[in-house]
């Protein structure tokens, strides 16, 4: 991949987020696209590709009247969406498209039209981990975090202090699901869901949608929109079952996403200005941090607790609030590329000053896949 030969020239999320019962999943995605396509000046006859998870891609273009040179249905959880920008960054190099879109739309709270599985059902996952018990998300990540605790140390308070934090900045966002600052105690002593998590360490579960839509470096000068740069990409993949995983305290794709990243954009950590990391549960960034390399093993839950990714911390994390606090309709990737792309355009209401890279991290299917995306301002 050629770095910043490909970037984002329109982003935009869904018109309503958090409670939307009058859109179905389909009719968020195609919301979420018609902001995007209004946010560069551009139609639906200029779209010649088209990327999507969750929902059948031929289904997609039908409803939204797109005949595509090309198109992905990776769907891999919520990771998804920054595996999309990888391959459509490959496909316009390559001279496959020219202008792709990439949708997500789901009405996870009201479950209009919403499909049964966003992501492919494991027979694995059902044969060997179902029956006892290990299904719905909570009840699958409890096994590497209860692990990560008791190897490294790491406190019911610090995991609450993630969710703390993250709400300090979703309180800058007007659109973020909730806002009002909360205590390590009122995380804590929220409603125990599946231990460790309680209630406020648990992504939200709303409705919603977002689209991107990149094209050539080239063809960006032209947009009115300030032209955000792929500059660096990743994707792996471990297991779909969470037992099976090679070390339940560090995740073999988050690291080979990670370090694929990185080395195309010949970046280091000290050259990021901005992270987003996503955060389904509370326990994600910890594992995030140090699987990326910003800290070393077991020293995450600390580093957050100490305040380094808080407003005015040393490095910015989840800036609009995250999965926590702003918005998770149940595939959250979509929102933390959105968040990465207003960072890098100057226009976030949580903006960091002088930002020029930006770095977002994806999980999908409880730890079995990653999508690592790093962007920049600058050509």
């Amino acid at each position: 991949m050629k770095q910043n030969a490909v970037a984002v020239v329109g982003a935009a999320e869904s018109t309503d987020l958090g409670k939307v019962p009058g859109l179905s999943q389909i009719g968020l995605h195609a919301d979420a696209a018609l902001n995007a396509l209004s946010d560069c000046g551009l139609t639906i006859k200029d779209i010649d590709g088209v990327a999507t998870a969750g929902h059948d891609t031929t289904e997609l273009v039908h409803y939204m009247g797109i005949t595509p040179k090309w198109m992905d249905g990776t769907s891999v959880g919520g990771c998804s969406f920054m595996v999309h920008v990888r391959h459509a960054t490959a496909a316009i190099e390559a001279g496959l498209c020219n202008t792709v879109l990439i949708t997500h739309g789901e009405s996870g709270r009201h479950r209009v039209g919403q499909l049964n599985r966003a992501v492919f059902p494991s027979l694995f996952q059902t044969q060997f981990e179902l029956p006892y018990g290990v299904s719905v998300p909570p009840t699958r990540f409890t096994m590497p975090v209860m692990r990560y605790m008791k190897d490294n140390g790491l406190t019911e308070e610090q995991l609450a202090m993630v969710a703390v934090v993250q709400r300090e900045w979703a309180a800058k966002h007007p659109r973020s699901s909730f806002k009002d600052p909360i205590t390590t105690d009122d995380v804590l002593n929220s409603k125990i869901i599946c231990y460790p998590f309680r209630l406020l360490m648990c992504c939200l579960v709303t409705d919603g949608g977002g689209a991107l839509i990149l094209t050539s470096a080239d063809r960006a000068k032209d947009f009115p929109t300030k032209p955000v740069y792929i500059r660096g990409s990743g994707e792996s993949a471990e297991t779909p079952m969470i037992s099976q995983m090679q070390d339940f305290s560090s995740s073999r794709a988050f690291r080979v996403a990670g370090k694929s990243a990185f080395d195309s954009a010949g970046i280091t950590h000290d050259d990021v200005d901005h992270l987003m990391i996503y955060d389904a549960f509370a326990h994600l960034p910890i594992y995030g941090l140090e699987d990326l390399g910003f800290v070393g093993r077991g020293e995450a839950g600390a580093f957050i607790a100490e305040g380094n990714t808080r407003p005015g911390g040393k490095l910015p994390l989840n800036t609009n609030g995250g999965g926590l606090s702003y918005m998770h309709s149940g595939m959250y990737g979509m929102y933390a590329l959105q968040e990465s792309v207003r960072q890098m355009r100057g226009t976030s209401r949580a903006q960091i000053e002088g930002a020029k890279i930006s770095v977002c991290h994806g999980v999908g299917g409880m730890f079995a896949a990653s999508g690592t995306i790093v962007f920049t301002n600058e050509a």
